[in-house]
């Protein structure tokens, strides 16, 4: 195990947390709040007595670096970056529990959206501007940043693990020949659809603060808000705003940047977007006929149904009603939203349209083998073949996920709260969403949840943002027993 590349991959991690703690400790000097200043100066300090001594053990590690190194790197930056970003919370006493403070980075950081604040109105600026950030951090990926725009990552294989082991969906693919190159188009791509979201919800009227917040949620498809009814209380066309936003970061970043080399009509063409965008509108319908006379007109039907549709399949977690209240096929769609996500290699959670796309065409080849046992049937996607290693990951990952999801399911039923509400809380936080159903509805916080089941459902948002796998690798015996 190459421990000295793995301590410079989480000092780096660190010292661009400590950087990126700045801005939120700035605005809460301009708003009169010295003690929360100290708090971030404090945290920052801690951070960077930490990053140092990494730093400098793993200044001269040698070049070797597998899947193994790359898989053990992330879950540790991304647990360290928690452990530690929380840390402002704390020492500011505005999340005095640990445990809480932990949940709630986390949730920032994986772009989950659940929040243990029952009344988040109540927060500091600075704090609620670092809550919201996190969200944009890890929506491309903290380590996909690192790679962009850290020269001493830019090591071919290096590179590929970290990349492989942080971004999200069943395979990664390369942009350009050079992955370094890769990871800086793909944040330039994810700055812009920022800037261009921030502009239009200024241009909306929503104040500069807001809208910061806002984008970055909505970028990072986290939700976390600094309203306490989410973004329902603004006018109409602001909500309009962030569902097509929320749709468009959703979307495999890749897409983009064939529309940017003119390549549009492939685009247009791709299997995962063209199903995207068929559970989009048809679970939109569906809603929309389910819940009529539920709101005075229909196109503020349309309007809720879109926006909570694309809320949940991009799995940002913004509101605009409560729909707890609504019917239960309309929330039985909720649920199954939950589930499926958005597409792989975009800000979303969940299980990703690619791996369900791969799931339906591989059942649909199981159905024709079993009538033509001696035919020969290949998996296409986008009219390329696929490996069977490709099939075989996605099956195993899908194992994965069912057992950790009824475990976790299990666990925290021990809290006694509705079935309901547990499956949904699950949900939610494995599939990185935000809110649940019942007691944890878009209304509702998890505050009310025990310390040990918001350990449990906070390591669900790891296991859920890193795919699994890394954070698999990360507890298991053979990982550190191997030698390399």
């Amino acid at each position: 195990m190459n421990y000295k590349a793995i301590f410079r991959v989480v000092s780096y991690a660190l010292l661009l947390e400590a950087i990126c703690m700045i801005p939120g400790m700035l605005l809460c000097l301009m708003d009169g709040e010295p003690r929360v200043a100290l708090a971030y100066l404090a945290a920052i300090a801690v951070i960077l007595a930490v990053s140092i001594p990494l730093y400098w053990q793993g200044k001269k590690a040698p070049a070797a670096f597998y899947a193994q190194e790359g898989f053990v790197a992330t879950s540790l930056a991304w647990i360290v970056l928690s452990m530690l970003g929380c840390l402002p919370f704390v020492f500011s006493g505005q999340i005095p529990s640990y445990v809480d403070a932990v949940f709630e980075m986390v949730s920032g950081f994986t772009t989950t959206g659940a929040s243990i604040l029952t009344n988040v109105e109540a927060m500091s600026r600075g704090l609620l501007l670092w809550r919201s950030f996190s969200h944009w951090l890890g929506g491309m990926g903290i380590l996909v940043f690192l790679l962009a725009f850290t020269p001493t990552q830019s090591g071919g294989g290096h590179t590929m693990h970290l990349l492989r082991a942080e971004s999200p969906g069943p395979s990664v693919g390369k942009l350009t020949p050079r992955l370094h190159q890769t990871a800086k188009i793909l944040y330039i791509l994810y700055f812009s659809l920022t800037v261009l979201d921030l502009v239009f919800l200024l241009l909306g009227g929503m104040p500069l603060f807001d809208a910061l917040c806002t984008a970055f949620g909505t970028a990072g498809t986290g939700g976390f808000g600094v309203k306490a009814d989410s973004i329902a209380g603004y006018s109409p066309s602001l909500p309009n705003v962030t569902t097509v936003f929320m749709l468009l970061f959703g979307v495999n970043f890749t897409v983009y940047y064939l529309v940017l080399v003119r390549h549009t009509f492939s685009a247009l063409l791709d299997e995962e977007l063209r199903l995207y965008l068929a559970f989009f509108a048809g679970s939109t319908l569906l809603i929309t006929w389910n819940v009529r006379g539920m709101y005075r007109t229909l196109g503020e039907t349309v309007r809720h149904a879109a926006f909570q549709v694309s809320s949940i399949m991009t799995t940002t977690g913004f509101a605009t009603t409560d729909f707890n209240l609504w019917p239960s096929f309309s929330k039985a769609i909720i649920l199954m939203l939950m589930l499926l996500g958005a597409c792989a290699g975009s800000t979303g959670g969940g299980l990703k349209m690619a791996r369900v796309l791969l799931l339906l065409k591989d059942l649909r080849r199981s159905v024709r083998k079993s009538l033509h046992p001696n035919s020969v049937q290949v998996v296409q996607v986008n009219g390329e073949a696929l490996q069977e290693q490709v099939l075989r990951n996605t099956a195993a990952y899908l194992t994965a996920y069912c057992v950790l999801t009824l475990g976790s399911f299990l666990l925290v039923s021990l809290d006694g709260f509705s079935v309901e509400a547990n499956i949904s809380a699950v949900f939610a936080c494995f599939n990185n969403i935000g809110p649940g159903l019942a007691e944890v509805g878009p209304t509702s916080s998890f505050a009310a949840y025990s310390a040990f089941s918001k350990v449990i459902l906070t390591m669900d948002m790891l296991f859920g943002r890193l795919e699994i796998f890394p954070m698999l690798a990360l507890f298991s015996r053979h990982t550190w027993r191997r030698s390399l």
